[in-house]
C-alpha cells in the first residue's frame, strides 16, 4: 500500500468521478473515500463531479468523453468486477483496463483505476473501508499526483 501524505493539489483544478452503480455496496464506499481524499488534498467539492454509470463497461466510455470536455484535469474510475462461474468477469475486467488506458492515452488526462477485480464480496468490502487503504482513496491520490507530474513535464523549460 502507497499513501501521499500531504499531497495537495493546485487551486482550481477540477476532478471527475466516474462510478460504477453495479455492486454500489461497494462502489458507494470506494466514492466516499474518493471523495475524502481530494476534498483533504485541497479540491473544492465545487470543483468535484461524480458521474454514475449504468456498470463497469460503460466506465472508460463515459471518462473519455469527461476527458474530451476539456472541463476536467483528472478522472478517477472506479467500480467493481467480482469473480463469477462464467468467463464474463475477464472480459469485463479486460476491456475495462484496456478501454481507460486507450481513453487516457488519445485525451492525455489522468484517469485512475479504481475499479476492483476480486474473487469475492468480502475481498471487494475489504478493499472499500475506512481510509486510505480505501481503494477510491488511493486513485483518487494517484489522479492528483499525475496532474501535478503532468503540469511540471508539460510546463519545464525546454532544454538548451
Amino acid at each position: 500500500m502507497r499513501t501521499i501524505e500531504g499531497l495537495r493539489i493546485a487551486a482550481g483544478r477540477r476532478v471527475a468521478v466516474i462510478v460504477s452503480k453495479y455492486n454500489d455496496f461497494v462502489t458507494d464506499r470506494l466514492q466516499a473515500g474518493a471523495l475524502a481524499a481530494l476534498t483533504g488534498a485541497g479540491v473544492a467539492s465545487s470543483d468535484i463531479t461524480v458521474v454514475r454509470v449504468p456498470g463497469a463497461f460503460e466506465i472508460p466510455l463515459a471518462a473519455q468523453h469527461a476527458a474530451e470536455s476539456g472541463r476536467y484535469d483528472a478522472i478517477v474510475c472506479l467500480g467493481c468486477l467480482i469473480r463469477g462461474e462464467t468467463p464474463h468477469f475477464e472480459y469485463i475486467a479486460t476491456a475495462v483496463s484496456q478501454g481507460l488506458t486507450a481513453a487516457a492515452s488519445a485525451t492525455g488526462v489522468p484517469m485512475a483505476f479504481g475499479v476492483l477485480t476480486t474473487n469475492s464480496a468480502e475481498e471487494a468490502v475489504a478493499r472499500a473501508g475506512d481510509g486510505p487503504g480505501n481503494k477510491g482513496h488511493e486513485a483518487a491520490m494517484a489522479a492528483i499526483e499525475m496532474v501535478e507530474i503532468i503540469a511540471q513535464l508539460t510546463h519545464a523549460a525546454p532544454r538548451p
